[in-house]
């Protein structure tokens, strides 16, 4: 008696449908953010100077998180930075990594703030995500993403256009694109861009909005028909 199945994005709809759904019932809508005012985007900065700079991670820091990964691609990474918001149980897998800063769990508005200010975002999962809402977080802030190539985030970061993309559980690979990324600030900047602009086209609340409704209007406009059918073949119509 379900209409519709909503997946957050073509790799989960892929995965309901293996497992049973029907396909012509299970629709793509994604997960959004509320930060609608557009971020400011300095450009590189000077030695010792403000702007974005350094690496971000928010999150449960748990297994599955992958936080083993990035804990060992810092420590081949001297003198680069990474602000850590989360806690969990793998937290201390961090502790005594040179430029590893642990801050805790923080709130919405101290979280915007740390993506305003970093160069990148590492989200290094080795299990499937659904749609992790940080990295529409990040791209509203025009924060580019490095990704595990695993599951929807191979499909929610385009290579080279919103972030990187590495292996996942690859210590080598991530540590590879967390010194290209900290070494290419311009570079970078540019890919926050893009990731703005991908939030602006799918991941607002206007474009989301919208995209419900369809959903819904979709539904009462195949119930109705069905209802008509019903009522005109038991009058023999």
């Amino acid at each position: 008696k379900v209409s519709r199945y909503i997946a957050l994005n073509d790799f989960c709809r892929g995965k309901f449908i293996e497992s049973g759904l029907p396909a012509a019932r299970v629709v793509i809508k994604p997960n959004f953010v509320d930060w609608d005012e557009e971020p400011p985007l300095p450009g590189p900065p000077p030695a010792g100077q403000g702007g974005r700079r350094g690496l971000l991670f928010v999150g449960r820091l748990s297994v599955e998180k992958g936080i083993a990964t990035l804990a060992e691609a810092m420590r081949q990474l001297p003198g680069a930075e990474l602000r850590v918001a989360g806690e969990g149980p793998e937290a201390g897998l961090l502790d005594g990594i040179a430029g590893v800063t642990r801050l805790g769990n923080l709130p919405g508005d101290a979280v915007r703030l740390e993506m305003l200010q970093a160069l990148a975002h590492v989200v290094p999962s080795i299990w499937y995500e659904n749609f992790p809402r940080t990295i529409v977080e990040a791209y509203a802030s025009g924060l580019p993403v490095i990704a595990s190539r695993i599951g929807s985030l191979a499909e929610l970061v385009t290579e080279g256009e919103t972030g990187l993309l590495f292996e996942p559980g690859n210590v080598q690979d991530l540590a590879n694109k967390l010194a290209w990324a900290l070494a290419h600030p311009v570079e970078m900047m540019e890919m926050g861009r893009r990731a703005r602009a991908r939030f602006e086209a799918e991941f607002s609340p206007e474009v989301n909005y919208r995209r419900l409704m369809e959903i819904y209007g979709e539904a009462m406009a195949e119930q109705q028909a069905g209802t008509r059918d019903k009522i005109q073949g038991s009058r023999g119509v």
